[in-house]
């Protein structure tokens, strides 16, 4: 499969969430998969321990049974007002970004089970402090990160989730992962459908940008 002719900050700035625009008929090569997995490896780490672990999921039975957590995670995230667009009734132009992005995540919900590969990474964890784990998950999600990357010039849709560690040691059952593994991220894998995707709207630079001090 040719990568895309995608420049680096082209693929920077349209690697987008991909939800309902992901193709749930097309059969997904492991293969690429590994390939994008390949590239994710090359992410730094702390101390270069490199204590990642990568769960891809291609069974049936198994991709229903992790969707069916999602859908339940999701539906208690949306019913306690996660997806509400109406937090940004003063700005009616991200109020409706925030409409649509909720509108796609419910589609997700519905649909996590039948995405042709789930991919959840992991880590090796001793313990989590009750303080800052910047440091543990520093060492994880930049591979994450470049795994997406890596999809997308491969012509494949991603989306970056969270909502199932709300029931991580059920996922964990079903999977078999040891009790000192922790999960960082489930990330839906599938062709997408359409052409290509175009930067998202963000808040300018200069809202969020703090030279020297606070």
């Amino acid at each position: 499969m040719p990568t895309l002719p995608l420049s680096p900050d082209e693929l920077l700035t349209t690697t987008r969430s991909v939800r309902r625009r992901l193709d749930l008929s097309r059969p997904v090569p492991l293969q690429l998969v590994r390939e994008c997995l390949e590239i994710a490896l090359q992410a730094p780490s702390g101390s270069n321990a490199q204590q990642w672990h990568w769960i891809v999921v291609t069974d049936p039975e198994q991709r229903r049974a992790i969707g069916a957590v999602y859908r339940r995670a999701f539906t208690a995230y949306a019913q306690a007002g996660g997806t509400n667009p109406d937090r940004y009734a003063t700005d009616p132009a991200r109020q409706a970004v925030q409409r649509r992005v909720g509108a796609s995540a419910a589609w997700l919900g519905e649909h996590m089970g039948e995405v042709p590969v789930q991919v959840i990474a992991c880590r090796r964890v001793t313990a989590l402090p009750a303080g800052n784990q910047a440091d543990i998950w520093g060492s994880l999600l930049p591979a994450a990160w470049s795994y997406m990357l890596a999809a997308r010039a491969r012509r494949l849709g991603t989306a970056w989730t969270t909502l199932h560690l709300d029931h991580e040691a059920e996922v964990a059952q079903l999977l078999g992962i040891p009790a000192d593994v922790r999960q960082g991220v489930l990330i839906p894998t599938a062709y997408y459908t359409g052409e290509t995707f175009k930067p998202a709207p963000r808040e300018p630079l200069d809202n969020v940008l703090h030279i020297d001090r606070w």
